[in-house]
C-alpha cells in the first residue's frame, strides 16, 4: 500500500514536470520553433482551440514561422490570437498564410523571459510540494486507520521527501537549462 502511494506521488510529480517542460517550450529563445505558438488558444466557433489543431506550423527559415490554416475562415481568428498573446510577434497575413518573423531578442526582453521562466519553475515546485502534502495526508490517514504502523509511516514520509527533493532538483535543472538557452546570443 505504501509503495503504491509513493508510486502515485512520483507519477503525479512527473506530470507536473512534463507540464513545466511543455510550458517552457512555448517561451521564445532566439530560434523559431513551432512550440512557440502550437498551444496558443484561438477563438474558433466560440471555443478556445489550440492553434496546432487549426493549422500546420512550419519553419521555412531559422527566424520565421509559417502558419497555414486548414480552414481559410480561421485566418483572422488566428491573427487576433497571436496579437493578443504576449509573444511580442506581429503576424503578416497574405490571405492564405500567416508569417511570423522573430526579431532578435533584446537584452531587456531576454531578462524578462528569464523572469517568466523562473516564475514557471517556482509554480512547478509548488505543484510538486502540494502533491507531497496530499500524499503525506493520505499516509497519515492510513496510520490513523491502523492500516500501517508508525514506523512504516516514518519510513514512507522519508521516502516521499527524498522523491520530492529529486523532483525539485530536476525542475531546477530544467529551469537553468532554459535560462541558459534564453541568454545565449
Amino acid at each position: 500500500m505504501i509503495k503504491e502511494t509513493i508510486k502515485e506521488a512520483e507519477t503525479r510529480m512527473n506530470g507536473a514536470i512534463q507540464a513545466l517542460e511543455d510550458d517552457l517550450a512555448g517561451i521564445r529563445t532566439g530560434r523559431a520553433t513551432p512550440a512557440l505558438v502550437e498551444k496558443l488558444p484561438v477563438e474558433y466557433y466560440g471555443t478556445a482551440t489550440p492553434l496546432m489543431q487549426l493549422a500546420t506550423i512550419s519553419v521555412p527559415e531559422p527566424r520565421t514561422l509559417m502558419i497555414r490554416p486548414f480552414d481559410a475562415s480561421s485566418l483572422k481568428a488566428i491573427e487576433r490570437a497571436i496579437i493578443a498573446s504576449n509573444l511580442g510577434l506581429t503576424p503578416n497575413n497574405d490571405g492564405k498564410n500567416i508569417r511570423l518573423n522573430l526579431p532578435p531578442l533584446t537584452e531587456e526582453r531576454r531578462r524578462d523571459l528569464v523572469k517568466i521562466v523562473r516564475a514557471r519553475v517556482e509554480e512547478a515546485k509548488v505543484a510538486v510540494r502540494n502533491i507531497r502534502r496530499d500524499i503525506m495526508k493520505d499516509l497519515r490517514e492510513f496510520e490513523s486507520e491502523k492500516l500501517i504502523s508508525e514506523d512504516d509511516l516514518k519510513r514512507a514520509e522519508d521516502e516521499l521527501q527524498k522523491c520530492t527533493d529529486r523532483k525539485v532538483e530536476e525542475i531546477d535543472a530544467i529551469g537553468q537549462r532554459k535560462d541558459k538557452e534564453i541568454m545565449e546570443v
